[in-house]
């Protein structure tokens, strides 16, 4: 085997090793040379090679989203490392263990004007967990030790991003046949997050309450064990609030909080406020409900995370630095079931909703909306479902998804520039069949994802060609002027097909009402390789549709 001379590269790649970080995404060029030779050189590493960066990040950022441990991507110096902003900002806010490595010019030739040279070191400051600067020079080994030893464990311990900036003299290309160097690797520690904090006086908060909420944001699947899940779903004082992307399923539950809460009335809003809010998981997705609970003062609002808590809705009183499962284990055997018709009530009207839901998607022209009914009527069971922002995600919030389906979806940033390459990312990664949806603007934007050699045959998209940005349609101001069709709608004519040939996909696509179920049923039903379906939908119809449903349910 060979090695590369280098002896950073050389302590680099031996602590990723050491610490199981196995998974390195590589996009080509000449200064990252040593890196490229010690990691593709190494039979217990799973390299991939993909050109574009930013492509290459979310790749990385779906496979260590679906692994659940740190992913490295490695780059050449100059512009290709901003190119993986996108998926470390998303990375920072989704808590995804993302290693960003650089290769760089040593400091005295950076701002002399050579080509592909720009300061790379904390670049990502803002966004980053550690950033760590190493030292071309043996003198400069512990250093360089200690450096990377933080950055890798700081990935590993509190599952976020970090950046490894190396810098790299000439000649780039020379290798040895044995190791040089024998880095010392300081072991990560992974917290257990102890409750010591005395729990009795929100039990007793909680007891006293007749009217709790419980709201859930993003959460992989399986993270809230079965009885908990139960033990909330009995208690009629709780009403449990859950999104598309918490992966959590119970009848007495409800999913589609903007049908629930959208057409309420000022008297209605009142008597939904709760008296204690207890929140977990990531973001939100629902707009209305942060409106809600921001302009309705809570009293008490309660999250638990192992890492973070963000005041969402102004009214941050604790934070409960624990595992949602750990917390509860502590928590629930000291609470009481309380009478209350704040759970029936809310479970009522979810009800009644329900029905008008069901007599409006019998109503409706084609449009964005009967198409993604029907895609969500005939998912398969057991898949992993990603979902791409803006409408896509917001459509998802108001179906009943089946509970088999693992969903995902980037809401850290909620950016619709990486979807398509964090789907490919988490299906390579994933032992499900996966399906993602998305719209025509996150699709075209992420094009470059389908530059990729490791698509799984059991991959499919689903592309939702409306014609450009129709989720604008909705909002305040003029529409059908210059401005709007170019700036906010942005209009266009493509389409997929061309995509899809190119790299191999098998297309198919849908104009009209009559071809919808049928076509959806026979897409689901193919497996002949990746495929791609593509559903052309009106353009200007859809915003009138949506609305009027809200309306329609009321």
């Amino acid at each position: 085997m060979k090695f590369t001379n280098k002896i950073l590269a050389q302590t680099l790649i031996q602590l990723c090793l050491d610490k199981g970080i196995n998974h390195i995404v590589i996009s080509p060029g000449s200064r990252n040379a040593p890196l490229t030779i010690g990691f593709g050189e190494h039979p217990e590493f799973k390299c991939f090679s993909i050109v574009d960066e930013r492509a290459a990040a979310f790749f990385a950022l779906g496979m260590a989203q679906q692994l659940k441990k740190p992913v490295a991507v490695v780059c050449t110096s100059g512009s290709a490392l901003i190119n993986y902003y996108p998926a470390i900002t998303e990375a920072f806010y989704s808590d995804i263990p993302l290693i960003a490595i650089s290769a760089d010019r040593p400091a005295d030739r950076i701002d002399i004007g050579d080509g592909q040279t720009i300061r790379q070191e904390n670049v990502f400051h803002n966004h980053i967990l550690y950033s760590a600067n190493c030292t071309e020079g043996d003198e400069f080994q512990q250093k360089n030790e200690t450096e990377i030893n933080v950055a890798l464990n700081t990935a590993i311990e509190l599952s976020g991003p970090v950046h490894i900036n190396i810098p790299f003299s000439e000649p780039l290309y020379q290798t040895v046949d044995k190791l040089l160097v024998s880095p010392q690797n300081v072991k990560a520690r992974l917290d257990s997050f102890d409750l010591s904090e005395d729990l009795a006086p929100f039990q007793r908060k909680w007891n006293s309450s007749s009217r709790k909420m419980i709201l859930v944001g993003v959460l992989p699947p399986n993270s809230v064990e079965q009885r908990f899940i139960e033990h909330l779903a009995k208690d009629k004082s709780v009403l449990v609030l859950t999104e598309t992307t918490s992966n959590l399923h119970n009848e007495n539950f409800i999913s589609a909080i903007d049908q629930l809460i959208t057409p309420l009335t000022e008297e209605d809003f009142k008597n939904l406020q709760p008296e204690v809010l207890l929140s977990f998981g990531g973001m939100v997705v629902s707009k209305r409900i942060k409106a809600f609970l921001r302009n309705y003062t809570l009293e008490e609002h309660w999250h638990v995370d192992s890492k973070k808590a963000y005041d969402t809705f102004f009214a941050l009183t604790h934070h409960f630095k624990t595992p949602i499962n750990k917390f509860l284990t502590e928590f629930l055997p000291k609470t009481n079931a309380v009478d209350s018709d704040y759970r029936e009530q809310w479970l009522s009207l979810k009800s009644y909703r329900l029905q008008r839901h069901n007599i409006y998607e019998t109503q409706i022209p084609y449009s964005d909306f009967m198409v993604f009914s029907e895609i969500f009527k005939q998912l398969p069971q057991n898949i992993q479902l990603q979902l791409s922002n803006s409408a896509t995600i917001r459509y998802a919030q108001l179906f009943n998804l089946p509970a088999s389906s693992e969903v995902f979806c980037n809401r850290g940033t909620s950016g619709i520039d990486g979807s398509t390459s964090t789907a490919i990312g988490a299906g390579y990664a994933s032992n499900l069949p996966t399906i993602f949806i998305t719209g025509d603007l996150s699709f075209f934007y992420d094009s470059n994802a389908l530059w990729n050699n490791y698509i799984p045959k059991n991959f499919k998209i689903i592309v939702i060609n409306n014609g450009g940005g129709g989720i604008f349609r909705i909002l305040p101001g003029e529409k059908d002027t210059k401005v709007f069709d170019t700036y906010f709608e942005t209009k266009h004519n493509l389409t997929a097909r061309h995509l899809s040939e190119m790299y191999g996909f098998k297309y198919q696509s849908i104009a009209e009402k009559e071809e919808l179920s049928k076509g959806i049923t026979t897409f689901f039903q193919a497996d002949e390789g990746p495929s791609l379906l593509e559903i052309f939908t009106p353009s200007t119809i859809n915003d009138k549709v949506l609305l009027d449903y809200f309306k329609f349910i009321a």
